[in-house]
């Protein structure tokens, strides 16, 4: 069962701010673009319809990023993401970014996203369901 995946992305001109450094707000749009791209290589989809007509979906609750050192317009970044902690209800990922080349990091963040049912606009916090379970593992 998986417990990482690492993707590879492109900093563009439009993520970097006028010294040309990736703004901050993008490493959280960089952890959601690995966190669904493990979910597509795991075959599962991010929003789920049920047959009872509502739907399953994954809320953020928390979402941190530090900085450590600058990506600019052109660098590749790898960000590997590690499934931390997984419960009955939530799941917590860490996100490494690292400029390609270098050892050190450039930012570690964190996303702790939980399983929630929608019917209704009503939103309820839900079990995760098993064929998520079964397929997602906790990194050691």
């Amino acid at each position: 069962m998986p417990s990482t995946h690492t993707i590879t992305r492109r900093v563009e001109f439009s993520e970097t701010d006028l010294a040309g450094i990736m703004h901050f707000s993008n490493f959280f749009r960089y952890m959601e673009s690995a966190e669904h791209d493990f979910y597509r290589r795991l075959g599962l989809k991010l929003v789920t319809e049920c047959a009872d007509g509502s739907s399953i979906g994954w809320p953020r609750v928390s979402a941190t990023c530090d900085y450590k050192r600058p990506l600019k317009f052109q660098d590749e970044v790898d960000v590997t993401l590690k499934v931390a902690k997984k419960t009955e209800k939530a799941i917590t990922y860490e996100f490494s970014f690292t400029k390609k080349g270098e050892a050190d990091e450039a930012a570690h963040g964190a996303l702790t996203v939980v399983c929630c049912s929608f019917r209704g606009g009503r939103v309820q916090a839900t079990l995760i369901p098993k064929e998520f379970d079964e397929k997602i593992e906790i990194a050691v």
